[in-house]
């Protein structure tokens, strides 16, 4: 089983907001998967979202905030720990009838949404142990396991002092029975998918065209830009690139669609500087 969520914003009036969750599986073909009109994932239910303006304490609201998106999802996801090691009697598409192990296998989401179900902290990596200060070096840092974690979280039924202590030698958040910790034949940390829309799209992306800017300047990338030719294959940015604040990520594609026909026969002197100053 599969299970995404993004908080939403569900009002302009307010300001309101929620988790939905959606439900899918996995031997669906991705051909599918990826048309909303296929109507391949299933709206399960919306897991509120409150500011709690009421509690002073800043930690302890972000903690109860946690709290409550665990306990809802517990209960949206509940009823499947019980069958999955027994099995349930379900029936597919051509009318033949199997013992199904429905099985909380992935969990996809947003960097903030891994964080929160995980229970680690915003900067800190929701699957292995790396100091929060050598991220993005080419090193090996051991996995999060499960097993480890539900032991830490199990001190919740005793001395909550001493659970929050544990919980803050061990870096995560004191959350209260996690939804995942009650699900059996999964690991939670294994189970986080990469965001490849923001951390390896809109990430990289944004980052070359930054990169692109600071060798040549902005003006010149946007020149190159606006006089593109029209093109039936090609978005056209007719201002530039340099004013677009809030990139989708169907944009970002369409940029490195032409983003390497910008910077051709531009001359290369600022870049083998650029390259000099790297390498000293």
């Amino acid at each position: 089983m599969i299970v995404s969520s993004d908080k939403t914003q569900l009002t302009l009036f307010r300001n309101k907001m929620a988790y939905p969750v959606y439900l899918t599986i996995g031997n669906i073909p991705k051909d599918i998967h990826r048309k909303p009109s296929c109507h391949a994932q299933i709206l399960v239910g919306y897991i509120p979202m409150t500011k709690l303006d009421g509690m002073e304490n800043k930690t302890g609201r972000h903690h109860t905030l946690a709290n409550l998106f665990h306990s809802c999802m517990q209960k949206v996801l509940g009823p499947i720990g019980s069958v999955s090691e027994t099995g349930l009697e379900m029936m597919s598409g051509d009318g033949i009838w199997h013992r199904c192990h429905p099985i909380f296998a992935i969990f996809i989401g947003n960097y903030p949404e891994q964080a929160l179900v995980t229970c680690t902290f915003n900067g800190q990596c929701p699957k292995c142990l790396v100091p929060h200060d050598q991220l993005g070096e080419y090193d090996y840092f051991p996995l999060r396991t499960q097993s480890s974690m539900i032991g830490i979280y199990r001190l919740a039924d005793g001395d909550m002092h001493q659970f929050h202590w544990t919980c803050h030698e061990a870096g995560v958040k004191p959350v209260i029975n996690p939804f995942w910790a009650s699900l059996p034949l999964g690991d939670i940390f294994v189970s986080i998918t990469p965001d490849i829309l923001h951390q390896m799209l809109q990430g990289m992306v944004k980052h070359l065209i930054q990169w692109l800017i600071g060798i040549f300047g902005p003006s010149v990338i946007d020149a190159r830009c606006k006089s593109i030719p029209p093109n039936h294959k090609i978005l056209i940015f007719s201002k530039g690139i340099m004013i677009l604040s809030c990139v989708t990520g169907k944009e970002h594609k369409k940029i490195c669609g032409f983003l390497l026909g910008l910077i051709v026969n531009l001359p290369v002197l600022q870049l083998l500087r650029f390259i000099k100053h790297l390498r000293s």
